[in-house]
Formats: structure tokens, C-alpha cells, sequence
């Protein structure tokens, strides 16, 4: 693979994150900067993916096709932006299930790491909750949180520590990463 690959997470990350869920294409709204992030990361030659767990498909809030929709809107307005997600995975069970894909679980990274022959040693994950950053430390992952979506709580329980970057937001994390890439 000629580029890097940058992983994100959906809720609290690219989009506004709900306690009841985002159902639908109607519900789900770009976080302040998200799209021109991944823009920016895009044009400077990253490649993005998205890894999210759905647990309203487990639980019957939503279905599939539900889903299909809201990431075709998410990708449309990354797409408007200037940018491109080029793949997403997802988990779509419950969290007492015991999958191997539902983060913290390394699953969906690995199921990444698999499509693009990679290791995911150093590959930056950002998220804003502990199970990201779990899942990304579990891979050998760069583990960045972001102070979105439930960043801020995230913060106050998971302290600082050197292994994780700490962001105010996706398009901060993306600034660094590009400069990064340029140095």
C-alpha cells in the first residue's frame, strides 16, 4: 500500500454521538471540522477507514439498510468535502455477545489490517472512548483520543498517559498527523 492508513471511529469521532443511537440518515449530523479532516487527510495522502461498533442493529433499533444509509450520507458529505473514506467495518452485536470484533476487542482492526496486508503497528486510531483506544493499544496501534463525542469523560477516567494522544478534536488530530507525514 503506497499510503498510510489513519482509522477512525464514527460516533463522537466523524459524527455527533446520541445515548439513544443514530436510526437513521436523518439523525446523523458531521461533527464541527470532521469532514474537512478527513479531507485534509485524504489530499495528504492517507487513507481512511472507518471501524464502529452498531450495537442498535443487536438490539433491534435499526436494521442493515438503516445503516447502508447512514453511510452513504457520512461518505456524500466526506466525498463534498473533498475527501474519502475507503472502507468501513462494523460490528454490529450487542456488548454482552462475546464477539471478537466488538471494540475494545481487536477484531475490526484486524479485519482492516487483513484487507490491506498491513500491520496496524504504529497506525493511528482515533477515537473517543476507552474501547477505542483498548482496541488500538491491542493491535500495537497509535492509540488518539479526541475531546469529542465522549472524549472529555473518556479523559477524566482513562488519565494521561504517554501511550495515548490526547486532541481536541478529529481536525486537530489530522493538523498533527500531516505534519507529521511532512517532517
Amino acid at each position: 500500500m503506497s499510503t498510510r492508513l489513519v482509522i477512525l471511529d464514527r460516533d463522537g469521532v466523524i459524527g455527533r454521538d446520541s445515548d439513544s443511537h443514530i436510526r437513521s440518515s436523518d439523525q446523523w449530523h458531521p461533527i464541527d471540522g470532521s469532514l474537512d479532516a478527513i479531507s485534509l487527510l485524504t489530499q495528504g495522502g492517507f487513507t481512511v477507514a472507518v471501524a464502529t461498533n452498531q450495537s442498535g442493529i443487536a438490539r433491534g433499533l435499526l436494521d442493515l439498510s438503516a445503516l447502508e444509509e447512514i453511510h452513504d450520507k457520512m461518505v456524500l458529505a466526506v466525498s463534498a468535502a473533498g475527501g474519502h473514506i475507503d472502507r468501513i467495518v462494523v460490528c454490529p452485536h450487542g456488548p454482552n455477545e462475546g464477539c471478537d470484533c466488538r471494540k475494545p476487542a481487536p477484531g475490526l482492526l484486524l479485519q482492516l489490517a487483513d484487507h490491506y496486508g498491513i500491520s496496524l503497528a504504529s497506525v493511528p486510531f482515533i477515537g473517543d472512548s476507552v474501547r477505542d483506544l483498548a482496541a488500538a493499544q491491542a493491535v500495537g496501534g497509535r492509540a488518539i483520543l479526541v475531546r469529542t463525542g465522549n472524549g472529555r469523560i473518556t479523559e477524566a477516567e482513562f488519565g494521561h498517559t504517554e501511550a495515548v494522544e490526547v486532541y481536541e478534536d478529529l481536525f486537530q488530530a489530522a493538523r498533527t498527523l500531516l505534519t507529521e507525514r511532512v517532517a
